[in-house]
C-alpha cells in the first residue's frame, strides 16, 4: 500500500525551464505555488526514508496540525522527530509532509520517545 497515494518524489532543478518530469506519462503537475515548483522539506523526506528503511509497519495517517512533538532516542528511527499519538494503547509516531498536507504513521516503542 502506498504511504502517500498519488505522489511520486523526484529530484530536479526547479528553475530549469525544460524539466522532463512534466512530460512523463501519468504526471499531472508538479506541486508548488501557482506555476512555481516548491521542494518538499529535506528533513521531512529524510524522516520518511528512515521509516521505510526501518522495516517498521507504516501507514497513511490524517494530517495533524497540533500535538506533542517528540524525538525518537532509540531504535531504528533514532533522531527522527514527529508528533506522537496513542491508538489502541499503542504509540504511533506521525511524520508529516507539510507542503502536501499528508502524514504517515509508524508504531514505536514508548521507551524510544522523548519530548522535544
Amino acid at each position: 500500500m502506498p504511504l502517500l497515494p498519488g505522489y511520486v518524489f523526484c529530484r530536479f532543478d526547479r528553475f530549469e525551464k525544460s524539466v522532463p518530469v512534466v512530460t512523463t506519462p501519468g504526471v499531472v503537475r508538479i506541486i508548488g505555488f501557482g506555476r512555481i515548483p516548491e521542494p518538499v522539506d529535506q528533513n521531512e523526506i529524510t524522516a520518511l526514508q528512515r521509516v521505510i528503511e526501518s522495516g517498521l509497519a507504516a501507514e497513511p495517517h490524517p494530517f495533524l496540525t497540533s500535538g506533542d512533538r517528540v524525538r525518537i532516542t532509540h531504535g531504528p528511527l533514532t533522531g527522527v522527530s514527529g508528533t506522537i499519538v496513542k491508538v489502541k494503547n499503542r504509540h504511533r509516531l506521525v511524520l508529516s509532509i507539510t507542503l502536501l498536507q499528508r502524514s504517515v504513521s509508524v508504531e514505536t516503542d514508548r521507551r524510544w520517545i522523548a519530548l522535544e
